[in-house]
């Protein structure tokens, strides 16, 4: 899909179609995170800080329980 951006005050906004917010469960209270490697622009609801740290604390225990053995599995 290609998009321009449309002229907002002072600003330019880029219109995202309904399909695609329902498809990302973006409602128009929900924050955005935008981030960008310089050359490509990535929008994404913001993530869960609560659920990001249980998440990350699982990924931690994972690693520190099977961390030996999922090395040996990808050599």
């Amino acid at each position: 899909m290609v998009k321009t951006l449309t002229r907002h005050g002072n600003s330019y906004a880029l219109i995202i179609d309904k399909p695609i917010l329902d498809l990302l469960r973006i409602q128009p209270d929900t924050p955005i995170e935008l981030r960008t490697d310089g050359d490509v622009l990535v929008l994404a609801p913001q993530r869960d800080p609560e659920r990001q740290a249980k998440f990350e604390k699982a990924l931690e225990e994972t690693n520190r329980r099977f961390g030996r053995t999922l090395e040996h599995l990808a050599e």
